[in-house]
């Protein structure tokens, strides 16, 4: 009796790489310890989708955080590269000095509304006056996750916490207040919008100076009852999209398939470009007072704007304002470093 032939299992597909030879597991770092479903994990999901994807070398990171739900996720991306929790409210700071020293590393900040907002307002206000290049994310819930959901700095005057207690103050909007600081790029988005925040992402990381991204990202503990205008389903309902976005790398070739006027293509520093399809409304991201007179409206009116809200020049990034060298000060020799008593006389005597 012959036995049964067995049909040959298909071969696995092998994973999809990047230009430089890695999988996106290669991106990815510890298991989320935060609650199931939080915002933030997406959020996480969509910066390792965007970093495997602008073929950015896995330890060539510098990730900086403060205190809070949001420190928590420079944990769960890019595990072989740098990390670094700074005091709360701090981060930006760390960040600055961390990028002066060594400007061949990508920057990315990580940080919460209360992080941002509250107690390292200042810290953050100075490094967009700054421009330092560091692509920030604030993870915006609208409360302190941490300390059982008090309101937060960005709560919308009117939302309810979830014990009942409405919120009287106004709201200190991260967008608005970085374009009046001479941010040269601002964007908004929601952590349940994958298909508009990983393009955001991509920009950001392409732009040469300060780039944020201001992420409205759901807590399920505290902030996602009726009543709040964070939760999942307030955002679903109000969010209302300025243009569809698109990214396009500098190492790929540029189409665009569009009727005109219907699209606006805005060239980043590295020669990447965005492009902005123009949905209900006739807004132009390059205009200043307009951004800043639409998210006032947006604000008026409890709407939810996601998009590129602002881009424009920002100015010389911070090292060049400081005249610095062009090796990162990491990688000098000693000699450099420490050039001796002649030099020293030099530099005394050009002070008298």
């Amino acid at each position: 009796m012959s036995a049964t032939p067995q049909t040959a299992k298909p071969a696995p597909k092998p994973p999809a790489l990047n230009r430089l030879g890695h999988e996106l597991k290669t991106y990815k770092a510890a298991e989320s310890t935060l609650c199931a479903g939080c915002g933030h994990d997406s959020i996480t999901s969509q910066l390792t989708k965007a970093l495997f994807e602008m073929d950015v070398e896995p330890w060539n990171v510098a990730k900086m955080s403060g205190i809070g739900c949001s420190s928590k996720t420079t944990a769960y991306f890019m595990g072989q590269s740098h990390g670094f929790n700074a005091v709360h409210g701090r981060m930006p700071a760390v960040a600055t000095g961390s990028y002066l020293s060594n400007r061949s590393l990508v920057h990315v900040g990580v940080s919460g509304d209360g992080d941002t907002a509250s107690i390292g307002l200042g810290h953050f206000l100075h490094s967009i006056r700054r421009n330092v290049p560091l692509t920030y994310i604030v993870e915006n819930n609208g409360v302190y996750g941490l300390t059982k959901g008090q309101f937060s700095a960005t709560a919308d005057r009117g939302s309810v916490a979830k014990k009942g207690v409405e919120n009287e103050m106004e709201p200190i909007d991260c967008c608005a207040m970085a374009i009046e600081m001479g941010c040269g790029f601002v964007a908004r988005s929601f952590s349940g919008d994958i298909k508009q925040l990983v393009p955001l992402i991509k920009a950001a990381l392409a732009h040469p100076g300060f780039a944020l991204i201001d992420v409205v990202s759901p807590c399920v503990t505290f902030n996602n009852h009726e009543g709040s205008t964070k939760s999942f389903k307030y955002a679903k309902q109000h969010e209302d999209q300025l243009h569809e976005v698109g990214f396009v790398p500098y190492f790929e070739e540029i189409k665009a398939d569009y009727e005109p006027g219907t699209m606006q293509d805005i060239v980043m520093a590295d020669g990447s470009h965005i492009t902005l399809k123009k949905l209900e409304h006739d807004y132009n991201p390059k205009d200043r007072a307009q951004a800043l007179t639409l998210l006032h409206k947006a604000r008026e009116e409890k709407l939810f704007l996601t998009g590129l809200i602002y881009h424009g020049d920002g100015g010389r990034p911070l090292a060049d304002q400081l005249h610095m060298v062009d090796k990162p000060l990491a990688h000098l020799s000693e000699a450099e470093l420490v050039p001796g008593p002649e030099a020293l006389e030099q530099v005394m005597a050009s002070l008298k």
